[in-house]
């Protein structure tokens, strides 16, 4: 009869304490390895505000909290899940834990957690040898500090150049002006150096020739002569003549129709005139260009220097 007061004692007991802490602690393990992870639940059978902790862990600092889970919500019931783990051997006490729950704190019992290494089999593992160290291979970011020093360097050289190349264009030779008629006389004579007759390049020799007197009257003329045909050059030059002063006589026109009409003739009829004859139109295109020089005006005198005579 005593003995089963006692039991009706406990049971009453323990239902008093557990209607008094609602709370309760429960974990999966107690004893892992290295970076093995533990599963830590507070259980709440009670409805209200409740405020789970952040964990209080062990003294040490050994003991790591991976992840706090969410709430999760039961009938009746709330659970808070948290992943512990320890990167170092040993025992370690997790203490107690404080639940609020409508402002009242309620405690969790401590946790003693054992943590171990993990055993290697040296038999059956191979011992490599300790390695050298190595260095990492360079990168962009090892000489990005560089650019700060180079920049200025190549706006030194920048404005050294600029002053250089600047002395070199001041220092340069003076165009020098040439007359129409001397460039024209000097290619003469270079079209003679060139010896094309000698090595029967008879049409070479007419297109360069015709080349000459060509340039020689749209440049100092002004009459266009490069892209004109035969005709069109002499009717032009006609008609400048007696509409201007150019004071170029018949007979030098007439020449120059007969030069030009006989390269053409060289040049798209493939006639083939004697030497003798090429080097007489060589020479009337000489005495053209001397005799097309156009007549400059004369300036009017002034009124004063009349005066003064």
């Amino acid at each position: 009869m005593k003995k089963f007061l006692v039991y009706i004692v406990c049971f009453v007991s323990w239902v008093g304490f557990s209607q008094e802490n609602p709370v309760s602690m429960e974990v999966d393990t107690t004893n892992i390895k290295i970076g093995e992870q533990i599963q830590y639940k507070i259980s709440v059978a009670a409805s209200g505000d409740i405020m789970f902790p952040k964990l209080n862990l062990d003294s040490l600092g050994k003991v790591e909290v991976v992840e706090m889970l969410p709430v999760d919500t039961l009938k009746n019931r709330f659970e808070k899940r948290y992943l512990l783990t320890s990167f170092d051997s040993g025992k370690y006490l997790i203490p107690k834990q404080s639940v609020l729950i409508n402002n009242k704190p309620f405690l969790i019992d401590s946790l003693l957690i054992n943590v171990t290494t993990v055993k290697v089999d040296t038999t059956k593992q191979k011992m490599f040898p300790i390695k050298s160290i190595q260095r990492e291979p360079k990168t962009f970011d090892d000489y990005k500090h560089l650019f700060w020093w180079l920049i200025p360097i190549f706006l030194i050289i920048a404005v050294i150049l600029y002053f250089v190349f600047r002395k070199k264009v001041k220092k340069a030779a003076p165009v020098v002006y040439v007359e129409p008629i001397q460039e024209a006389l000097q290619r003469l004579k270079e079209l003679d150096e060139k010896e094309l007759l000698k090595q029967n390049k008879v049409k070479i020799y007419y297109s360069e020739l015709t080349d000459i007197v060509r340039t020689y009257i749209e440049k100092d003329i002004k009459i266009p002569a490069l892209e004109s045909t035969t005709n069109e050059l002499i009717e032009t030059i006609n008609d400048f003549n007696e509409s201007s002063k150019l004071g170029i006589s018949k007979e030098t026109i007439a020449e120059l129709k007969e030069v030009l009409q006989s390269a053409d003739l060289v040049k798209f009829a493939k006639s083939k005139p004697i030497v003798e004859e090429i080097r007489g139109h060589r020479n009337i295109s000489e005495r053209i260009l001397q005799s097309l020089k156009p007549v400059k005006e004369e300036e009017p005198i002034k009124e004063e220097e009349k005066d003064g005579e």
